[in-house]
């Protein structure tokens, strides 16, 4: 079998899709970096995914993933009990609903600190902007001390890290040395808390990264506890990619606008869900199987890597009806099922690998949407579109605009 690693790089989202299409049924079989793979797609396959009596991240994770996008030693490379020990604190961060509303006022308050300031711009790039924003509400949320001059660099490394994960070259490079700075940086912090030099929050992020305790009792060694506190700033960080494809489908679709502007919760929900379903985030997850396995009658041998298509899935038309047709009012009649709308990966978050900060994505957006629709501003012309071969896609301009101002300046 031909390795298609050559066409997932030129391809990008569209490779596992276009390889099921052709198949005509929702399992295919490839060869990535010399080994056996298999991709799966819909609901039946996420939950076979997600069973660790089958497929496992332990050693699935190739290399330049983990020193770009996740960290070496992270929860995701984790499996069983140790896995769920590390989560448990992932969890109690990132989805209780008081801290997810803090996360989000603060957040919300950067958003507003920041539209002052773009008010006496003659432009702002959207994306650069929100990565700010939402940088700069994570870190006051999470403990971690940073001036205003801070965020821009801040901002930069942990976009670079997304930015970098999956593509050879520059961007790589750039993902590779941004780790390795906030890594530094965050151990630093670590120590201090520990040895009592750096004072943070009492019951802030920070300092139940710094005293959390492992599977085996012992606390994170400080470079551990650094990429851990970087998975919760990284991901947070990465709603930029979002705030960028909501302000895409408010100037493709102006009619959303003024039901986010009323305030309509349940609308701006059903946005929110529409816009990780329609517009293109993580390709593909996978892991590899521990056993000789059989899905629907086809053998997936020990060792294989399991791929689960999340593009592909979230435009199958078994399950979405018009999946090319952005359409929030498809999630007002029923919230999405679980193992239907899978942006951030599917399963259990308190039991699997699914991402524990899916409420914090669904909150930031909400509320960053919902002020987006109510700010005034001109879009000029400029290269809107959204290459599927970049993985991970945005619109290439980033999406400027002009003439922010906000209602109450009038």
């Amino acid at each position: 079998m031909t390795d298609s690693t050559p066409s997932l790089l030129a391809q990008g989202y569209a490779w596992l899709p276009d390889r099921v299409r052709r198949a005509a049924e929702p399992f295919v079989r490839a060869r990535l970096a010399g080994r056996h793979a298999v991709a799966l797609r819909g609901p039946e396959a996420v939950r076979f995914l997600y069973d660790e009596r089958h497929v496992r991240r332990h050693r699935a994770l190739p290399e330049p993933v983990k020193s770009t996008l996740f960290g070496h030693g992270a929860v995701h490379t984790l499996d069983g009990q140790a896995h769920r020990v590390r989560k448990a604190m992932f969890l109690s961060l990132l989805t209780d609903p008081g801290r997810v509303a803090a996360l989000t006022d603060r957040t919300a308050e950067a958003w507003d600190e920041a539209v002052e300031r773009w008010e006496r711009q003659p432009r702002v790039v959207l994306f650069d902007e929100a990565s700010r924003v939402i940088a700069r509400g994570v870190c006051r949320w999470a403990g971690v001390p940073l001036d205003d001059a801070g965020a821009e660099p801040v901002a930069r490394d942990l976009v670079a890290m997304v930015d970098g994960f999956a593509t050879p070259g520059p961007r790589h490079w750039r993902a590779r040395a941004a780790r390795r700075r906030r890594e530094a940086w965050l151990a630093r912090l670590v120590e201090g808390v520990r040895d009592g030099s750096a004072d943070v929050p009492a019951g802030s992020a920070v300092e139940a990264v710094a005293s959390h305790r492992d599977v085996d009792g012992e606390v994170l060694d400080p470079r551990t506890a650094a990429v851990e506190l970087l998975n919760i700033l990284r991901p947070t960080t990465a709603v930029c990619w979002f705030v960028a494809f909501a302000a895409h489908a408010l100037h493709r679709w102006p009619g959303n606008r003024a039901r986010l502007r009323d305030d309509d919760g349940a609308y701006a929900e059903a946005f929110v869900h529409e816009v990780r379903r329609f517009y293109p985030f993580a390709p593909f997850i996978g892991g590899r199987a521990v056993t000789d396995l059989t899905w629907r009658g086809e053998a997936v041998p020990s060792g294989a890597l399991v791929l689960l298509d999340l593009y592909g899935q979230n435009h199958d038309p078994d399950l979405w009806k018009e999946p090319y047709a952005f359409d929030p009012r498809r999630f007002l009649d029923r919230p999405p099922g679980r193992d239907e709308l899978v942006p951030q990966g599917g399963g259990d978050r308190a039991l699997n690998h699914r991402c524990p900060g899916e409420d914090v994505t669904v909150s930031l957006l909400k509320a960053l949407s919902t002020r987006l629709a109510r700010l005034e501003y001109e879009v000029p012309a400029q290269d809107l579109s959204i290459p599927l071969r970049r993985v991970p896609a945005r619109p290439r301009s980033g999406v400027v605009l002009t003439g922010v101002r906000h209602p109450s300046a009038d």
